[in-house]
């Protein structure tokens, strides 16, 4: 299987270490508007053993691009760490990232194009909106539901029944 990365920035070299991390990749290309393999000729890449995945920071260019590899049916890469808490009874969406020792407790939903940083907690009840980003050590007490491309900052707590 080959993965290919647009952005090769700091995002994009977390989201390589948890692919290398899977050992499901052979191959792991970067495509970045700041070296010679622009992101825009990412249809190049295409194949039925290839993967995406857009490692932008920025809630919204991420989720810009989700789209539009989704529109051009291109298989899209999500990533769970082996040392991340995600309940059974949780559900996480494509194109998302649960970084390590973060926790998605019971009857969470993460949509698509998430961002789950390292140590962060997600109680139960919660319904995390697509493109959000959940930074290192945030937590999101029960039932809130974030708003989509909503960023939580690092150590931020979201106190129960906040967002609804």
């Amino acid at each position: 299987m080959r993965l290919i990365i647009l952005g090769a920035g700091g995002y994009g070299h977390v989201v390589e270490d948890m692919a290398i991390q899977s050992e499901k990749y052979g191959d792991i290309l970067f495509l970045d508007d700041n070296s010679q393999d622009k992101c825009s000729t990412f249809l190049q890449y295409k194949k039925e053993d290839t993967e995406f995945y857009p490692a932008f920071g920025n809630n919204t260019i991420r989720m810009e691009w989700l789209r539009r590899l989704e529109e051009n049916q291109c298989r899209i890469a999500s990533f769970v760490h082996p040392a991340a808490y995600v309940s059974p009874k949780a559900t996480v969406g494509t194109g998302c990232v649960i970084l390590p020792m973060s926790v998605i407790n019971t009857n969470v939903l993460i949509e698509k194009g998430c961002i789950i940083n390292c140590g962060a907690v997600i109680d139960h009840d919660c319904i995390i909106r697509e493109g959000c980003h959940i930074c290192l050590n945030a937590t999101i007490k029960a039932n809130n539901t974030i708003p989509a491309c909503t960023k939580i900052e690092a150590g931020e707590i979201i106190e129960n029944n906040t967002y609804r």
